[in-house]
């Protein structure tokens, strides 16, 4: 049973930084696409960040470009997202997802097969 659980969210304010955390259980861990998503209320969900399964590919959305550092861990079957210069419109609940995937990794939320519970990410100005 594939388990992807995230840690780290909280309160924050402008300009803080957070770090999340997302294990993964059940699966080849260093085998898999990882990617972040986020979903603000009213708003679907969207990408965030993706990196391949070697770590040789990280891709994020424009509006985390310089901000945001997505890397993993294989050994411990872990990846983060560093958050920095944090903003109130980055307040949402962020996901962790994951898919094997060759190649590119995708960027849009249904090709990933597996996804974690969410933790809520809050930023007050």
């Amino acid at each position: 049973q594939v388990q992807l659980v995230e840690s780290g969210g909280g309160l924050v304010q402008a300009g803080g930084s957070l770090r999340l955390s997302c294990a993964a259980s059940g699966l080849t861990f260093s085998r898999y696409v990882m990617g972040w998503f986020r979903q603000a209320p009213g708003k679907e969900r969207g990408f965030v960040a993706t990196i391949s399964w070697n770590a040789g590919g990280t891709y994020y959305a424009d509006s985390m470009k310089g901000r945001f550092t997505i890397s993993r861990d294989n050994a411990k079957d872990t990846v983060y997202l560093q958050m920095n210069n944090l903003k109130p419109e980055d307040t949402a609940v962020y996901y962790c997802a994951a898919v094997l995937w060759y190649g590119t990794p995708p960027f849009v939320a249904p090709d990933y097969k597996y996804w974690g519970q969410g933790t809520q990410v809050t930023v007050s100005s």
